[in-house]
């Protein structure tokens, strides 16, 4: 059974869990940033674990941004609102997982984010592949304005993702999020500066 929402505030509404859920995650980066300074001889800072944090708080923050477009769209059901709200949380996990309630069980941040790369990295493939579904949802237009480069990125951030699931080598993963960082950045420059 289909329940359609017709009312104009909808898109308030969506808006409003949308902002619940993606500030959780910001919140969550925040305050595991914040126990470097609180601890600076207990926590064990990681350059990859870092990296991949502050391409998170870039992407939680540009996901908020570009999520305005939901606007164009004009019929909500509550197959869409729910997948709206489950594309947000995968935002959430993924930010529960580069800071954990606890390290006790490890080392230091470097051992803690090997151990958990297969989940890191398997969220994030989801995560990229989610975002296409996303812009799919907002038309046939904006997904061609957004052009083929983005389907390109996707697809390598993807794959990217799925080997990193696999793989080890500090290198990767240095490569990895600092080719991640750079294109989000190149993304946000070039298709989202402006709030349309």
């Amino acid at each position: 059974m289909e329940s359609e929402v017709l009312n104009p505030d909808s898109f308030f509404h969506v808006r409003v869990i949308i902002g619940m859920v993606t500030g959780l995650s910001v919140a969550r980066l925040l305050n595991g940033l914040a126990r470097f300074v609180q601890h600076p001889k207990r926590e064990y800072i990681y350059s990859v674990h870092l990296a991949w944090v502050f391409f998170l708080l870039l992407a939680v923050v540009h996901f908020w941004w570009f999520e305005f477009a939901l606007v164009k769209i004009t019929r909500w059901t509550f197959e869409l609102y729910f997948f709206v709200i489950c594309y947000a949380a995968l935002y959430f996990f993924i930010c529960a997982i580069l800071f954990p309630d606890n390290l006790d069980e490890y080392s230091g941040f470097k051992a803690y984010f090997h151990s958990r790369r297969t989940w890191f990295y398997g969220l994030l493939a989801a995560l990229f592949a989610v975002d296409m579904i996303d812009s799919a949802l907002k038309g046939d237009e904006h997904f061609r304005a957004l052009g083929i480069e983005y389907q390109i990125r996707q697809a390598c951030l993807i794959t990217m993702s799925l080997i990193g699931t696999r793989v080890a080598n500090d290198r990767y993963h240095q490569a990895f999020v600092i080719i991640a960082l750079a294109a989000e950045v190149w993304w946000i420059v070039s298709e989202f500066n402006v709030l349309t």
